[in-house]
């Protein structure tokens, strides 16, 4: 191997032989502890430290860092002490997650690293959004990711580069060329003859380097972040390397052949690095001897006092007060002195232009939305009104979106996305339910996102734009729903979405934009969350509804006697107003649930468990619910309209009603 220094100082160059043996250091003991049993699990980058220990010490300390659970190396050069990091491996307190999440599957802000999670991909769309907001701000800062040559054949990794090359953003791309996706050699993954070809395709700049030879490594890494920070656009680094132990120690290493040991055994980065240190004269083999026996005393002392810390005690409150973060909504109650006619597609585009005044940290993203306006036109104007920068046209990748809005977030920005059907989330859907969902629970991180999602059928557009999918949602703890079924309700509700600082699937009914005309209050105005409206007061039964069966269940009254039916508009799903469903159910005794979903699974079981658990005694019949046939949602409009419940309530009522 040749180490060439490129003018690194001698205190540099000891400093990364420092850095690079205490992680193999690190991870020796894990291994003798796994053997006795004191540990769970261990993922191994024993012979990839120097990716990991180059990368951190050739970018700025507050420059983001996503690495893998591989890339012990980087939460050590960061300095992130060893004791926090086996605390959070040992599910303690004084780790980084209060025992929810295991391993690498955290961030830290204050050392700006953002970990990655189970599903490899979604971490490099949220590089691409801090690079974005890094590239907003005018910081002039890189951002490292990481994923493995398995990785790369991850839809998140092609489009996480698209949206990268697209927009010129700062971010180095790394793969850790390791022969491997667990078992499946390279060979099994790809065709190419070198990951760098795919950089072709993004006309993205790519370079091959020994990710076993520090100093390639972290020389490399340094002149392209220096570059990139003056000339932003993405750079994609393959770094050669081989993993000495199994994908998890569990796995063994019985499917690599002998020879493959062999041969990168010769090529150990500490080895190699270490020798040519000692032949330099910079550090001999004592001093590097007396390195090693004082971090591994250290070392033994950290593992002996997370040993000795008490075990976390669970606090089921506290778990789900996690869930969410505390956000503070600066409510402001609507004036009616100044109002406008608006449909609920007006009202939605008059909430963004406000809340693009007022968040000057806003960014709005979604396919089509810049001079086009969107598909149905919410974001018409725009554009013109903040620019391209800040109401940004993205490609057709969804996954990477939604990640690049919690990479915003993450930069303590703002991001919201326009999904052109809500049918299309689904090919986000990763990111929305296991990143965004889940960030603040597991390390604190606040998401701040907003995902509007034109929703229902009525149309005529067939079973993949018509689908209300707010069930896939209302089941993952984390994200808040909103679902307005009027113009006032929307404009309030969004503009509370934007202050929210947890992540809001935003379902707007499309045969609700442009079917309803009211007078709007024209200026700034907002809507609590989890407080439901009562349309029509009764006495006889209560309709539990949202979105479209608010009007349709409004324009049935007619048919039966005045004051009958109680209507109770939800808003907010989650959260929901129990409290005003309970104390109306306990008045009428009927409880119709309606909505335009399937019924299956949908959120009107959830309804009606909650009522029959809470009202039970109060209950003169069973709850009904009325919903869409478990079908997808057909075209034909005969067939569409046979589909939707709407049809079958005014006999559900009556049924109801003779009980």
């Amino acid at each position: 191997m040749k180490f060439e220094r490129q003018g690194i100082s001698d205190a540099e160059l000891r400093s990364l032989y420092r850095e690079l043996v205490y992680p193999r250091l690190i991870e020796e003991k894990m291994l003798v502890l796994l053997r006795q049993g004191k540990i769970s699990k261990w993922f191994s980058g024993i012979g990839q430290e120097a990716i990991s220990v180059g990368a951190a010490m050739a970018l700025h300390q507050d420059e983001y860092l996503l690495p893998m659970h591989r890339n012990l190396g980087m939460f050590t050069a960061r300095g992130v002490p060893f004791r926090r990091l086996f605390s959070q491996w040992q599910g303690k307190e004084n780790g980084f997650t209060k025992g929810r999440d295991r391993s690498f599957h955290f961030g830290t802000n204050e050392y700006h690293i953002v970990g990655m999670i189970s599903h490899l991909g979604p971490q490099l769309g949220v590089a691409d959004g801090i690079a974005l907001a890094s590239q907003l701000k005018k910081e002039n800062k890189a951002t490292f990711v990481v994923t493995g040559d398995g990785g790369s054949s991850e839809g998140d990794f092609h489009e996480a580069l698209n949206v990268a090359s697209v927009w010129d953003l700062p971010v180095i791309f790394c793969i850790e060329s390791n022969g491997y996706g667990l078992s499946t050699p390279s060979s099994e993954q790809y065709r190419c003859e070198k990951l760098i070809d795919r950089a072709i395709g993004y006309g993205m700049e790519a370079i091959q380097i020994d990710g076993n030879n520090i100093l390639e490594v972290y020389s490399s890494l340094r002149k392209i972040a220096e570059n990139i920070r003056q000339s932003p656009r993405p750079v994609l680094v393959e770094c050669l390397t081989f993993r000495m132990r199994g994908h998890e120690e569990a796995s063994g290493t019985k499917y690599v052949p002998q020879e493959l040991f062999d041969s990168w055994k010769e090529k150990d980065p500490i080895d190699q690095y270490g020798s040519w240190l000692d032949q330099q004269g910079i550090m001999s083999k004592i001093e590097q001897e007396n390195i090693r026996k004082e971090l591994k005393q250290g070392i033994d002392l950290d593992v002996q006092t997370v040993f000795d810390e008490p075990e976390l005690m669970p606090d089921r409150q506290l778990s789900i007060q996690d869930v969410f973060y505390q956000t503070e909504i600066h409510e402001q109650l609507p004036s009616m002195e100044s109002t406008k006619p608006m449909r609920m597609i007006d009202a939605i585009r008059d909430a963004m232009d406000l809340a693009m005044e007022r968040h000057s940290d806003l960014v709005l993203m979604g396919q089509d939305i810049g001079t086009y306006g969107g598909v149905f036109k919410a974001t018409e104007g725009l554009i013109e009104k903040y620019g391209a920068d800040r109401v940004r046209n993205t490609p057709l990748c969804e996954s990477a979106i939604v990640s690049a809005a919690l990479g915003l977030s993450i930069k303590g920005m703002k991001g919201m996305v326009e999904m052109q059907f809500a049918d299309f989330v689904s090919s986000g859907f990763t990111a929305v339910v296991n990143n965004l969902a889940k960030s603040h629970w597991r390390w604190g991180q606040a998401a701040d996102v907003v995902v509007r999602m034109p929703t229902g059928a009525g149309v005529a557009a067939g079973p993949f734009h018509s689908q209300s999918n707010e069930a896939w949602f209302f089941h993952t703890p984390g994200l808040k729903i909103y679902y307005p079924s009027n113009a006032f309700d929307a404009k309030g509700l969004l503009l509370t979405a934007f202050q929210n600082r947890n992540p809001v699937m935003f379902f707007e009914h499309k045969a609700l934009y442009r079917s309803q005309e009211e007078e709007i209050p024209s200026g700034y105005y907002t809507l609590p969350e989890g407080q439901a409206r009562i349309c029509a007061e009764g006495e006889k039964i209560s309709v539990i509804t949202y979105g479209m069966g608010v009007p349709k269940t409004l324009a049935c009254l007619s048919h039966f006697t005045e004051n009958s039916i109680e209507v109770i508009d939800l808003r907010t799903l989650v959260p929901l107003d129990w409290n005003t469903v309970f104390t109306s159910v306990k008045k009428t005794g009927r409880a119709l649930v309606l909505h335009e979903a399937t019924d299956l699974g949908g959120i009107g079981a959830d309804l009606a468990a909650k009522i029959q658990e809470h009202c039970f005694r109060w209950l003169d019949a069973p709850v009904k619910r009325i919903s869409a046939d478990d079908t997808p949602v057909p075209f034909a409009p005969a067939l569409e309209e046979a589909f939707l419940p709407w049809s079958r309530l005014k006999d559900g009522i009556q049924e109801l009603l003779l009980w």
